[in-house]
C-alpha cells in the first residue's frame, strides 16, 4: 500500500475519531505528496524514496518550528507542532540511536578511505544515502566531522 492511500485512509479515520490534530497533520503530508506528484518532472506515482524524503523534510520543518516557537515563549503553538511531529513520525522508519549513526558513518568512513576533515564530503554523499530517513543530518554531519579530525 503506497503512503498516498495510507494517508487517505488515516484521514478518514481521524474524521471519524475527530481527532483534529492528527487530521491536520495528515492533511499537510497529503498536501505535499499531491505536490510532489504534479510538479513539473513528476511521473504522477511517487517512488518510496521520494515519499520517505518528503516525510523527512515535513518533519525537519516541524522541528525547526518547534525550537523557533520555543526560543519565543510560544508554547501553544510548539504544543501544535509537536502533535503534528508525533503523527509524521509514526509514518518515517525507526530513527536510529546516536551510537548506531556513529558505528554507521565508521562504516562508511573505511568503506571509502576517509584519511581526514578533507575527505567529509565522500563520507557526507556516502552516509546520507545509507542513513536516509533513519537519521538527522544534522547528527551525521556532527558525528562525520568529529570522527574525521
Amino acid at each position: 500500500m503506497s503512503l498516498k492511500s495510507t494517508i487517505e485512509s488515516e484521514i478518514k479515520q481521524a474524521m471519524l475519531n475527530k481527532d483534529k490534530d492528527r487530521l491536520r497533520a495528515l492533511r499537510a503530508i497529503k498536501s505535499q505528496i499531491l505536490l510532489a506528484e504534479t510538479e513539473k518532472g513528476g511521473g504522477g506515482e511517487l517512488s518510496e524514496d521520494v515519499e520517505m524524503k518528503l516525510l523527512t523534510k515535513a518533519a525537519k520543518q516541524r522541528k525547526d518550528s518547534i525550537e523557533v516557537f520555543e526560543q519565543q515563549g510560544r508554547d501553544d503553538l510548539a504544543a501544535t507542532e509537536k502533535s503534528e511531529l508525533a503523527v509524521i513520525e509514526s509514518f518515517l522508519p525507526k530513527q536510529l540511536t546516536e551510537e548506531e549513526v556513529e558505528a554507521e558513518v565508521k562504516k562508511v568512513i573505511e568503506e571509502v578511505g576517509a584519511s581526514g576533515p578533507q575527505d567529509m564530503g565522500k563520507v557526507m554523499g556516502a552516509a546520507t544515502k545509507k542513513l536516509a530517513g533513519k537519521a538527522d543530518g544534522k547528527m551525521i554531519s556532527s558525528l562525520a566531522k568529529k570522527l574525521l579530525s
